[in-house]
């Protein structure tokens, strides 16, 4: 079996190269079953691509799925965005943490391993990419401080509720300047009493040229700024008052440092194992 699997390789990767805990890298990825096809993509994803194309691979330490029903699709924000159209397609999302400096080695493998699953046909196939990307680790501003759990626990800590930010620029120096006066003053004001105990910001990174054909390029390499706003409370409960007007977090008096949020959406997240939720997409 060894020889096989080339076993003893593997002692010799574990002793080299980057090791720690930080969300370097994340996959975020939001999709939407085609009709009709609800639930079996759910099963295939909870019994199967969950484990089998995420969580098994090297360096891909943390994942959680996230739903958004019926009622919390209707709460997103803009009505035209440049993310998902209709700005309610896109029900699932399901984020993975990444080890800071493992990005390369980890698509090596994950590309090699969605090949192998497409051939042994183990990839559901009625399904649309409406938002996928690996993206980089920009920033993590906390509400709390030093209190609480950190970026690296926010996948495994027990949120309530997840809220997906997309943020469009003109340009690499304006998505620089926004990203600061994000994490140094607009988003630090925000979380202030908030139901948010954290905000993770991330770039998007492009895809290789042998990625699978069904996920398309990613958009706003150089432009686009994605956050996510990791809730104490159900959004549902807590909309109205803290987020509905997170549509203008982009727009700022500094010049240069705006933006045009293209995308704001809450999830709640899945029960593992079930399809709770999924009567309720539609």
């Amino acid at each position: 079996m060894s020889e096989e699997t080339r076993s003893e390789t593997y002692a010799e990767l574990a002793s080299v190269g980057p090791y720690g805990v930080r969300p370097g890298h994340a996959l975020i990825t939001m999709v939407e079953p085609h009709p009709g096809h609800e639930y079996a993509y759910n099963r295939w994803y909870e019994d199967d691509h969950y484990y089998a194309g995420a969580m098994a691979m090297p360096w891909m330490y943390a994942g959680r799925r996230w739903v958004a029903t019926r009622e919390l699709q209707e709460l997103r924000t803009p009505e035209k965005s440049a993310v998902a159209r209709p700005v309610t397609a896109g029900c699932y999302l399901s984020t993975y943490w990444i080890t800071e400096g493992r990005y390369d080695d980890h698509m090596k493998w994950t590309v090699g391993i969605n090949k192998r699953l497409n051939r042994d046909a183990r990839v559901h196939q009625e399904r649309t990419h409406v938002f996928t990307a690996f993206q980089d680790h920009e920033a993590t501003v906390y509400r709390d401080g030093a209190a609480g759990p950190r970026d690296f626990h926010a996948l495994d800590h027990p949120y309530a509720g997840m809220i997906l930010q997309v943020v469009d620029t003109e340009g690499p120096e304006e998505r620089a300047a926004l990203l600061e006066r994000l994490r140094t003053r607009e988003l630090p004001r925000r979380l202030a009493g908030s139901p948010a105990a954290m905000v993770a910001i991330f770039r998007p990174t492009p895809l290789p040229g042998d990625r699978m054909t069904y996920v398309k390029q990613v958009e706003g390499v150089d432009t686009r700024l994605t956050l996510l706003w990791f809730l104490e409370r159900d959004p549902r409960e807590c909309w109205t008052e803290h987020f509905a007007d997170l549509e203008s977090l982009g727009e700022g008096e500094d010049a240069g440092a705006g933006g045009r949020v293209e995308l704001v959406a809450p999830f709640i997240p899945t029960v593992p194992g079930t399809d709770l939720y999924v009567d309720q997409l539609r």
